[in-house]
């Protein structure tokens, strides 16, 4: 798998996410959490909600079906998913992000 992220990344708690192919790395907060991700594998994500949700996109491709509306986001794009908001969409192979969780147990260690 592509080296996207410093070893000071790597070096944070591995997140437990329930997705084949992702590996994340948590960084956690007071209120809040931050996971730096990469897929080895395309992920179609059902429709869920949670708390409010932004990421800035590192590498490759994800399309994110926001309250209805579909948009592919791409190395360099900011998108952004209010709190309670339904959301889906699919995460292609090679993706990596940096993505903020308004909520501080979205995830756990692994």
């Amino acid at each position: 798998m592509f080296n996207v992220f410093p070893k000071e990344i790597l070096n944070l708690p591995e997140a437990d996410i329930p997705i084949k192919g992702v590996k994340a790395y948590l960084f956690q907060g007071d209120s809040y959490q931050i996971l730096f991700m990469k897929f080895s594998e395309d992920v179609e994500l059902p429709e869920h909600s949670h708390g409010s949700q932004w990421g800035i996109v590192l590498e490759g491709k994800i399309e994110l079906d926001i309250n209805g509306e579909r948009k592919t986001y791409v190395k360099g794009d900011r998108y952004y998913i209010p709190s309670g908001v339904k959301h889906s969409g699919k995460i292609y192979a090679g993706y990596a992000d940096i993505t903020f969780f308004g909520e501080k147990d979205r995830y756990k260690k692994k």
